[in-house]
């Protein structure tokens, strides 16, 4: 791929260069650590859409959680428990991670802050939301190591797997006009899952064009973590995994997609630039004293937050984002209700992760679809960031761990 990304002035080369040489190393170290790598998710919830198709049986899709018996009381979720540095510190947590080589941390803030914020941890902040959260006190949700669990290719295809994808792109969608998407698998054409004809963006605005990109390029980052880590062969019960350029080719190569491929990949750089522009603009909400990324080891935490404050300086470095501004600017009445028609298409898509047949490919579903989700959710928040106080607590713009977790892990996938 070269050249210039349509709708903003940024070519790709100079993404490739900013990534590879500052992003790319740190984040990858960012994500290793205690605070990233724990994420608290609830893969029991039923599909809301349509009579849910049995799970996968394919061992791979198979996550595996940290026993709820395991975790201290001190980071459980919900406001009931006390938060306390005594409960992280415990034996308990020890013998999960000698155990299980796994393990859960839960923080948002410092321990003085804690208080304050169960003051208005129940208030409903439901209307700045792109995504469906999980009820991180439901007795489904359990703390995944994203570590021990990566997203690769499980086997999980077939018609469950179409159904979920033609559902995101059909019903909840803004799409260009002339683009048909055969995404069954049956349907008889060359280019197999996702073949479209020529695009069309006559009477698409730039919210509906961006929409779509999003979309097209979060299935183009998730093919292709499926592609780079693929199960190659599995003799004697040990797999091996590893790119496999095939499926790669069968899903981005022009000759096999009537030239959508680069198409694709070019979205996934937009996205690129859309998350990249999110974390350049939440950096004063993390700047401020008041926000610890809190695991209750002092030294660990002291660093990670220095990490990811360099990652943020990083990021307001680059010279050409994508200008959020040029959305949602037309009369204030169309341009609310775009916004929010915006707003409920993303809902519903992190809705429709919970019909994932497979554990592992909804867990990263869902995570990608929430880090991209609140990445929105900053980029329309940018007043309530600016005048956030620096030390104490704002009710007008908050992250909960889960969604600092997804951000970070989004991004970095």
């Amino acid at each position: 791929l070269t050249g210039v990304l349509d709708d903003c002035l940024c070519d790709i080369e100079s993404i490739d260069d900013f990534n590879t040489f500052k992003i790319f190393p740190k984040i990858q170290k960012l994500q290793e650590r205690d605070y990233f790598r724990y994420y608290k998710v609830n893969l029991k919830r039923p599909c809301p859409f349509w009579a849910d198709d049995g799970h996968c049986s394919i061992k791979d899709c198979h996550v595996e959680p940290c026993p709820e018996s395991k975790i201290p009381v001190g980071i459980k979720a919900g406001s009931s428990n006390k938060y306390s540095k005594a409960a992280n510190n415990s034996k308990e947590l020890e013998d999960c991670e000698q155990a299980n080589k796994l393990g859960a941390v839960n923080s948002t803030l410092s321990n003085q802050s804690r208080e304050a914020f169960i003051d208005w941890a129940r208030y409903d902040d439901s209307q700045d939301h792109f995504c469906e959260l999980d009820d991180e006190r439901s007795p489904d949700a359990q703390y995944v190591d994203l570590l021990l669990n990566p997203e690769r290719y499980t086997g999980y295809k077939g018609p469950s797997a179409w159904r979920v994808w033609n559902s995101i792109y059909e019903e909840n969608c803004f799409k260009p006009r002339s683009v048909y998407r055969p995404l069954n698998p049956l349907a008889p054409s060359r280019g197999g899952l996702g073949s479209v004809c020529l695009f069309s963006w006559t009477g698409l605005c730039l919210e509906k064009r961006v929409f779509y990109k999003l979309i097209s390029g979060l299935h183009a980052s998730i093919n292709l973590h499926l592609c780079a880590n693929y199960l190659l062969e599995e003799t004697w019960g040990k797999p091996r995994w590893g790119p496999n350029v095939k499926e790669f080719t069968r899903r981005f190569d022009p000759a096999e997609t009537k030239g959508e491929g680069p198409r694709r990949l070019k979205n996934l750089y937009f996205l690129y630039l859309i998350e990249l522009r999110a974390l350049s603009k939440v950096a004063p909400y993390f700047e401020r004293a008041v926000v610890d990324l809190y695991t209750g080891n002092g030294h660990e935490d002291a660093e990670s937050k220095a990490l990811l404050l360099d990652i943020f300086r990083d990021t307001k470095s680059f010279h050409m984002h994508f200008d959020e501004k040029s959305m949602f600017a037309g009369d204030k009445k169309g341009a609310k209700s775009l916004k929010e028609e915006f707003r409920l298409h993303f809902k519903n898509i992190s809705r429709i992760m919970d019909c994932v047949g497979c554990d592992k490919c909804r867990l990263w579903g869902k995570l990608q679809t929430q880090g991209l989700g609140t990445a929105l959710k900053i980029l329309f928040s940018e007043k309530e960031i600016q005048s956030l106080p620096e030390n104490s607590p704002s009710k007008g713009f908050q992250l909960t761990r889960q969604e600092i977790v997804a951000l970070v892990n989004a991004f970095g996938r």
